[in-house]
């Protein structure tokens, strides 16, 4: 029986008075995230995923468990915390189809082992090379990552390390260096398109400058650039000093007797062999240019200058051949940590390493695009708000399947904004585009055997979700 109540609220003359029913019927809730799932399909993903998944089901009639992967990544994407969270697809069968109990889910998530996550990278892959096939004929393909006013050529690959706090025993899950009791993952995200590329589920207790972790994460990701783009176009790696390790450097390198371009920008630890240079450089100001604001233009207090020759040789030949050092000094701001020597010179010091030559651009502009590795930073903090800032499991193979479909989500976000919208909707965080075009009620009619999705007249952004929906219908696909 429908519920019917009269809110009892003053009225304060600017609001009309309302009464409240639970008996509406044709209207759907969160209708923008519509647009997810049908970019999973267009790109490949959901195909993909359940020719990935395909030994899991378990009857011919019941759910693919491609399609639960699918439903289970467009649900983190439009922001569900848990496996529950399915619930806002699964109660709205005329809008998302017939979507899988939580039971099924649990289930697809717990029959995902290594070999099993192995083939849902590679349909990641594969619908990724579609996305971007897509994006090149119908938009003007990617985007251009941008240092100091200036673009970057080619790719632009950002790691870094995260702690996801746990609060209840989970397998693996251990105290952190920060004294805190988690997970401790490793990403890759491309800075270009913000596209989720790898990522390494890790005990709380792991390192943050381990070799192995720091190269299994970049050859995943150089595993899901299409070919055409990871062989011919410049791909710089970035990292913070996590990521300064002979083994991953000399990695890095060895790259391009595959084939590809690699060339890498990482943070440097100042040890004493530094300083001793540093105090060298602070002799000679003429030595030392103005560093460079996100707009190109010079930053008051803030100097750069490069330190390579000032270095001992036993130093510089544990780093590939061409590395250069630079440092960046700058008048600390209230509250800076500072270190004794920061606080003795009266600078913050930042040293930076890179085999950027010196005819590929100042050291000013090299300075600037290493800090511009800062927005990964941004990466992880949405990407804590799409699915891996907690995990649903004790067991840890299914919070590493889930860790793999958060990616998912955070690229059909992606895909999402780069195919299908404009202006600040394409660049927008997830939290503003949920806001403004995910969460959106509509009303579903049907006439002459079509469904017809009716959004309000009078939504600020009704015409944008419209348009989106119009290139969802035309993007290109692949002859068959």
């Amino acid at each position: 029986m429908p519920r019917e109540g009269t809110c009892q609220v003053k009225s304060t003359g600017t609001r009309p008075k309302i009464i409240v029913s639970s008996d509406g019927r044709g209207v759907v809730g969160h209708a923008g995230a519509r647009l997810l799932a049908d970019i999973a399909d267009v790109t490949g993903l959901t195909g993909g995923f359940s020719e990935a998944l395909a030994r899991l089901r378990q009857r011919q009639g019941g759910h693919d468990p491609g399609r639960v992967a699918v439903d289970l990544a467009v649900m983190i994407a439009d922001g569900g915390e848990a496996i529950s969270d399915l619930a806002v697809l699964r109660d709205q069968a005329g809008l998302f189809g017939a979507v899988a109990s939580d039971p099924t889910a649990w289930r697809v998530l717990s029959g995902v082992d290594d070999a099993v996550l192995a083939r849902l990278r590679m349909a990641r892959a594969a619908a990724r090379e579609l996305a971007w096939a897509q994006s090149a004929e119908t938009r003007d393909g990617l985007p251009v990552s941008m240092a100091a006013g200036a673009p970057v050529s080619g790719l632009v690959l950002d790691l870094d390390a995260s702690i996801v706090i746990c609060h209840s025993e989970k397998e693996q899950a251990s105290k952190t260096w920060k004294k805190t009791f988690g997970y401790h993952p490793l990403f890759c995200f491309l800075d270009n398109t913000r596209e989720a590329l790898s990522g390494l589920l890790r005990a709380g207790r792991a390192g943050s400058n381990t070799t192995a972790d720091h190269i299994s994460v970049l050859d995943d990701a150089l595993a899901q650039i299409p070919d055409v783009h990871r062989y011919g176009t410049d791909i710089l790696v970035r990292s913070d000093s996590a990521g300064c390790t002979y083994g991953f450097l000399r990695h890095i390198r060895s790259l391009r007797e595959h084939g590809m371009n690699t060339f890498f920008s990482v943070g440097v630890a100042i040890g004493e062999a530094i300083r001793d240079a540093i105090k060298q450089a602070a002799g000679h100001p003429e030595q030392w240019v103005p560093a460079l604001n996100a707009d190109g233009q010079p930053r008051d207090g803030a100097q750069v200058c490069e330190i390579t020759g000032l270095l001992p040789a036993d130093l510089r030949a544990n780093y590939p051949d061409g590395t250069r050092f630079i440092v960046r000094r700058e008048r600390p701001h209230p509250g800076a940590q500072l270190s004794l020597f920061d606080t003795i010179e009266g600078f913050r010091h930042q040293v930076m390493a890179t085999d950027t030559g010196p005819g590929n651009g100042s050291i000013q502009h090299l300075e600037a695009r290493h800090r511009a590795h800062a927005r990964v930073e941004d990466r992880i903090r949405t990407g804590k708000d799409t699915g891996f800032g907690r995990f649903p499991s004790r067991v840890f193979a299914i919070n590493a399947a889930w860790l793999e479909l958060a990616l998912c989500a955070i690229d059909l976000l992606a895909w999402t904004q780069h195919l299908l919208l404009d202006g600040d909707l394409a660049t927008a965080e997830p939290k503003t585009l949920r806001y403004r075009l995910l969460h959106v009620a509509a009303r579903i009619t049907r006439s002459a055997r079509r469904t017809k999705l009716r959004i309000a007249e009078g939504w600020p952004w009704a015409d944008q979700l419209v348009t989106a929906f119009d290139r969802l219908a035309v993007l290109p696909q692949p002859v068959t």
